[in-house]
């Protein structure tokens, strides 16, 4: 009898209320393991991979790709009955004929042996342990029709062993007469399969040599990889209408347009600007670049910027501070958890240096480095997105001198530092090309008044013409 239990949308990040089904890993009718990963989701920070909380067969996916889904409604459902639903084969049945099958016994092979009933088994997260040896492999039961083709289409089923965050290695099918045995889990057969790539003509550079996904990418030419094999659902559907085009606001940038409109009708925001002869920060930063602590990170004007500002929040704790309107209190933070605005495909995201101003100049260098790439490649977490204290936005990327940058939403401060131009400067009583760039400073006015302020905005700018300053107000 099927015992199906259904897996809900859950709050993966603090107080999220909805989510967007990016892409499905697995399709009714696949065997599915505790911790594998079954979806993607777009939250309103972040792209994140759910894993399954059972093992069993899955049932039926509830929602589609491209959909909204708040938090506690059942996505998919995964039939956990006893049994070897693992040995069906195929992913076209639906998931009644899987459990026909499964209740079908080989006449001509008799059943193997039962083991002893272990424990009933509580489905645990990767992170939350289990005791060892709490699970043990089910006895199998082989179904009559579909005895050959599961030799040749499906992995033999494995023993679940304490979770891992990795999942459990597959074993060899039973190879056909004539035919080689290979390792490869159901996901990347099914993704040969799609791509009509011969499993026994690869060579895996997996654990124990088995075939991983990027074997079979590897075996096919790009354009025919794009054609066979459909692009996941973009998170903003487009529907053309006449001469125009609609797109849906979700995900990203749904939450990004929300968070602006209340940070710019709720704090009054002020913005101040500077311009400032970086020609001896443009210097240092080259001089960096030759020393040994900074050979494997990357070293930009924006790494002596973030050191500005850290430096300034030090001097001016108030410039790290919080507004609590319920509370009417303004909390003022003796941490700075530094937020960098980065544009990515999927609309702006603001991830943060946690405690940034502990970090030693390499240190923070790095940091800022593995923050900018994960944010790039989409895979930034809730946790990365959140906490923030101040943030920078390095407008100059994008070609402009400067901006009136809005506030994140729970911070009182940004910095926009500008693009780095050749420019005629009066330098010691002379007119020469020096390097300029021009600063902006928003501030909540509510706990930044216009003093404070400037002398932020001052002070950053001093440094970054002399960034000996650094040493001395540090």
């Amino acid at each position: 009898m099927a015992d199906i239990k259904q897996f809900k949308l859950p709050d993966v990040g603090e107080g999220l209320t909805e989510a967007d089904i990016v892409k499905w890993h697995v399709q009714p009718g696949d065997t599915v393991e505790v911790n594998q990963t079954i979806v993607e989701i777009e939250t309103a920070k972040a792209v994140v991979e759910l894993p399954c909380p059972y093992e069993g067969v899955v049932a039926e996916l509830l929602v589609g790709e491209g959909d909204t889904i708040d938090v506690g409604v059942p996505i998919i459902s995964v039939d956990v009955s006893p049994g070897d639903a693992t040995e069906v084969v195929g992913g076209d049945q639906d998931p009644e004929s899987y459990q026909n099958l499964a209740q079908e016994e080989t006449p001509a092979e008799p059943a193997a042996p039962a083991e002893p009933e272990p424990e009933k088994r509580q489905p645990v997260l990767v992170g939350y342990g289990v005791k060892q040896g709490a699970t043990k492999r089910r006895p199998r039961k082989r179904p009559a029709t579909a005895a050959a083709p599961a030799a040749s289409a499906r992995p033999e089923p494995v023993s679940t062993e304490p979770v891992q965050a990795e999942p459990v290695q597959a074993e060899p099918v039973r190879p056909e007469p004539g035919r080689v045995a290979v390792l490869a889990k159901p996901p990347v057969r099914k993704l040969a399969k799609d791509l009509g790539v011969d499993l026994t003509a690869l060579t895996g550079t997996g654990p124990q040599g088995s075939i991983t996904r990027d074997d079979v990418q590897a075996a096919v030419q790009p354009d025919q990889a794009d054609q066979a094999v459909p692009a996941p659902a973009a998170a903003t559907a487009v529907r053309e209408v006449g001469r125009e085009e609609r797109i849906a606001v979700k995900g990203v940038r749904k939450h990004t347009a929300a968070a602006m409109v209340q940070s710019a009708f709720t704090a009054p925001h002020v913005t101040e600007f500077l311009q400032v002869d970086v020609t001896e920060t443009m210097a240092a930063v080259q001089r960096l670049r030759t020393i040994s602590e900074f050979a494997e990170v990357k070293v930009s004007p924006l790494l002596l910027v973030a050191r500005a500002l850290l430096t300034a929040a030090k001097r001016y704790p108030m410039i790290n501070a919080a507004w609590d309107g319920q509370a009417q209190e303004i909390v003022v933070k003796h941490y700075v958890n530094l937020g960098i605005a980065a544009a990515t495909d999927r609309g702006l995201i603001v991830p943060n240096v946690k405690d940034a101003h502990a970090l030693s100049l390499p240190e923070l260098a790095a940091a800022l480095q593995r923050l900018t790439e994960t944010a790039r490649a989409g895979k930034a977490q809730p946790a990365d997105l959140s906490g923030g204290t101040v943030t920078i936005t390095n407008v100059g990327v994008f070609g402009v001198d400067t901006g009136t940058p809005i506030l994140t939403p729970g911070e009182v401060a940004i910095l926009a530092f500008g693009q780095v131009r050749d420019m005629p400067w009066v330098h010691n009583g002379e007119i020469k090309i020096r390097k300029v760039t021009t600063l902006a400073l928003s501030f909540d006015h509510r706990v930044v008044d216009g003093e404070l302020g400037s002398a932020v905005l001052r002070d950053v700018g001093a440094m970054l013409e002399d960034p000996l300053r650094m040493l001395a107000w540090s």
